[in-house]
């Protein structure tokens, strides 16, 4: 069985993004890295591999040439291949459909019994891909996974919801989207470094796919978020209780004061 691992190029999470003059994230300069969602996902696949589950990895993203790097990452951590589909003139009109659409198209030409990818990005943080590629292939899928185990019938998930937690058991190929709980990601050596620029990268451009983005949302606006005030420091436990309720904390929760 083979895993298809998608993944995204995003801005460092440790690095701190402004929003410019003109209302857009300027990513000049800015150090970029794996989608940490995607790297969990990556190494549980991995782990699938390892374990017998899956006899093949590879990791897909979906954007300009410059995403090469990350790919190189992920196949330093040990996926077999990678390929990238260049999106080129179209980046800007990607959104969560155009990707899965672009995905749904790749798969109809290759073979995977699984799809493994984070449950969202932290750029976006939209998390719409995993379900929207499972309605267009007709796949069941496991959104928000942080377990993942294979059966003789097909997969058992436990996915986060409302609630708490919820285990499913899924048949035949399927997608399922992974929490940071799924998996721990492994270091990357400097061997294996070494080791991915000689593995397989194809890139392919996003028309030879048969599939135009046309975005169906926008942004309207960007800005910076408010400049949290100040807090306070109270001396006792009975002063907290009270600076809360005066606050309606408790009324806002349903909780008597």
């Amino acid at each position: 069985m083979r895993i298809l691992v998608p993944v995204k190029r995003v801005v460092d999470p440790n690095v701190r993004v402004r929003v410019n003059a003109s209302g857009a994230v300027d990513t000049t300069g800015l150090k970029m890295s794996l989608n940490p969602f995607d790297e969990c996902a990556l190494e549980k696949a991995l782990q699938l591999r390892e374990a017998g589950v899956a006899t093949h990895v590879t990791v897909l993203t979906c954007g300009l040439a410059t995403s090469q790097d990350v790919l190189r990452t992920a196949l330093a951590m040990g996926a077999n291949d990678a390929a990238l589909i260049d999106t080129a003139e179209a980046t800007p009109a990607l959104d969560s459909l155009g990707v899965a659409r672009l995905l749904h198209a790749y798969l109809a030409t290759h073979d995977y019994g699984l799809v493994l990818c984070g449950k969202q990005a932290i750029d976006d943080d939209i998390g719409g891909v995993a379900a929207m590629l499972a309605g267009l292939l007709d796949w069941p899928q496991g959104l928000d996974a942080s377990a993942l185990d294979a059966t003789a019938e097909g997969w058992r998930v436990t996915c986060g919801d409302d609630s708490g937690t919820a285990t499913w058991e899924l048949g035949g190929p399927c997608v399922v989207s992974a929490d940071l709980r799924l998996a721990e990601p492994r270091r990357v050596t400097l061997p294996n470094i070494v080791k991915a620029k000689q593995k397989p990268l194809e890139i392919l451009g996003y028309r030879t796919l048969g599939v135009e983005p046309a975005p169906l949302a926008r942004i309207d606006a960007l800005s910076e978020p408010p400049a949290r005030k100040a807090g306070i420091q109270v001396p006792t436990t009975a002063a907290l209780i009270d600076a809360l309720a005066a606050r309606n904390v408790f009324g806002n929760t349903g909780v008597a004061a």
